[in-house]
């Protein structure tokens, strides 16, 4: 009898995979017929940049972008296809086919999503990936740029050095995101005490909506136009470009990287300095951004572990002016000139991504990354000082678990300045600093990944009591499932799915997000895990 069911669920089992195969097949038969011939154009041929599963380059150019080992293994689903286009109406003619096949469409511009969604999908999907589509067009007249969504923060950087010892642009401080997601999320950086977010500087952007219009700021409106910076551009469409606007910075910035272990028998440790850093980086002047980057290394003695507390700087301006400023307001960190290092500003980029001082410029334009660790991360806000006791827990819960880091990332400044609602990036005044975790881990397998997320979800609920709540606020940049999510993806229950994490990401402007989305994509056609839904969900 036994052996009857199970023979029956086997049977069972295998036609239903077969029907789940033959939809898909004819899903992206409808899709590829959609685009090589009823979208097609001579003057932009599209067939030799499409990769089926058939395509025998399909997996190198999967994985050319995966930055998570975590997401490289047999069983991470995969797209029918990926495009890779090259023109405007690529990006269009594969979301109208898409639409129209019914396959769900992730957007990749460098593939750093901490959850994998702009490359992974639960349900039958097609990859836009945008990395063709890199131009980088400087205006130092009037002091911006139109920035393609497939190039390297990394290259725009270079670019801006090409033109302008005295431009920059407040982003992140690794080189291989690509702008299209790294703007859209909000886009930290070192500058951002002095100018704000990658997003507080888009003046201008082009965005492909699920028409397939090629919309700019005044024709997409301002509702649109508010929603995407901050808010997550996938939600509303594909971003193609933005226009931004270049910042002032000296012809030459003071960097310096001074640790503090917890085992430095004075009261310069790393527990009294970071503790007082917790009071003083807020308020220091906008010009000088000092992160906090605790991690677990080897103590002096043979076994023992230790945290090692690397705050990391960057000051616009010239070691003489820097020096007696610390001494003054933040004498506990001990800064000495020999610590500093002047360069350029685009010099500083590398510095800040950990290339020995002297390297070239050159490494920018790297868009290959040797993915070593599977990682898992998260995020925090902190609005009131951590004790120095409860520091002393952290670091202990910190040694047991190994191998993980911290960046305690100082506000305050113009971050204080700009309004919650001036765009749809919500966390402004009244955040001290705010935190990523990261887990890393070598070993292959779903029994690591499970042990080391659920380690890091014990951290993370460690560390409650110490920050945002009601609600415990997040970074949409630092993406991360454990906070509330849409699963999967095209279930109908989206908007109290939403609910959770779109009120942890975006606090009061989630409302408006959904508005916004009930305007231009009512039908929820761009969707992710963690996408903003539309106020009434037609399917």
């Amino acid at each position: 009898m036994k052996a009857s069911i199970s023979l029956s669920l086997v049977i069972v089992s295998t036609f239903f995979l077969s029907v789940s195969c033959s939809i898909q097949d004819s899903n992206l038969e409808l899709f590829l017929k959609c685009l090589l011939h009823d979208h097609a154009e001579p003057s932009n041929p599209i067939s030799e940049l499409i990769y089926t599963r058939n395509n025998s380059s399909f997996q190198s150019v999967l994985n050319a972008y995966i930055k998570n080992r975590r997401f490289l293994t047999a069983s991470t689903p995969k797209p029918l296809a990926i495009v890779t286009p090259n023109h405007e109406s690529h990006v269009q003619a594969t979301i109208k086919c898409s639409n129209q096949a019914g396959l769900e469409l992730r957007i990749r511009s460098g593939g750093h999503d901490y959850e994998g969604l702009s490359y992974t999908s639960t349900v039958p999907f097609v990859v836009l990936d945008m990395f063709n589509l890199r131009k980088i067009d400087i205006n130092i007249a009037d002091e911006t740029a139109w920035v393609q969504a497939g190039a390297t923060i990394g290259e725009l950087y270079y670019q801006i050095s090409n033109v302008s010892k005295l431009h920059a642009f407040p982003a992140g401080v690794c080189p291989t995101m690509g702008a299209g997601g790294h703007i859209t999320g909000g886009g930290y950086g070192n500058l951002m005490r002095k100018y704000g977010l990658s997003s507080d500087n888009v003046v201008d952007a082009q965005l492909v909506d699920v028409e397939g219009r090629i919309l700019n700021r005044e024709s997409m409106g301002e509702d649109l136009f508010w929603a995407i910076r901050g808010g997550g551009g996938e939600s509303f469409g594909v971003i193609l470009a933005w226009k931004i606007k270049l910042v002032s910075v000296p012809e030459n910035v003071t960097v310096f990287n001074v640790g503090k272990t917890t085992d430095q028998a004075t009261s310069q440790g790393a527990t009294d300095v970071i503790y007082k850093w917790q009071q003083v980086a807020p308020k220091l002047p906008e010009e000088l951004f000092i992160r906090a980057m605790p991690k677990v290394v080897n103590g002096s003695r043979p076994l023992e572990k230790t945290i090692l507390v690397s705050f990391i700087g960057m000051f616009l301006g010239q070691i003489s002016s820097l020096i007696p400023l610390m001494n003054q307001q933040f004498p506990e960190l001990g800064l000495r000139a020999e610590d500093c290092h002047e360069m350029s500003w685009v010099e500083s980029t590398l510095f800040w991504d950990q290339y020995p001082i002297g390297t070239s410029i050159n490494v920018l334009l790297n868009r290959s990354t040797d993915v070593k660790f599977s990682s898992k991360n998260k995020s925090d806000y902190v609005k009131k000082v951590i004790p120095k006791k409860a520091l002393e827990e952290i670091w202990t819960k910190m040694i047991n678990f190994g191998n993980m880091w911290m960046q305690w990332n100082p506000y305050g400044g113009r971050m204080s300045e700009i309004s919650e609602s001036e765009t749809a990036f919500p966390d402004r005044a009244g955040n001290l600093f705010k935190i990523q975790y990261c887990a890393l881990w070598e070993e292959e397998g779903i029994n690591s990944t499970n042990i080391y997320t659920s380690k890091i979800r014990d951290f993370y609920a460690s560390m409650a009591p110490y920050v945002s709540n009601s609600p415990r606020e997040a970074f949409l940049n630092y993406r991360d499932l454990d906070i509330g999510n849409s699963y999967p993806s095209n279930k109908t229950s989206l908007l109290s799915d939403a609910d959770v994490y779109g009120a942890k990401y975006f606090k009061g402007n989630y409302k408006r997000l959904v508005e916004v989305k009930t305007k231009v994509d009512p039908f929820n056609f761009f969707k992710n895990e963690q996408s903003i839904p539309p106020g009434r969900v037609n399917f």
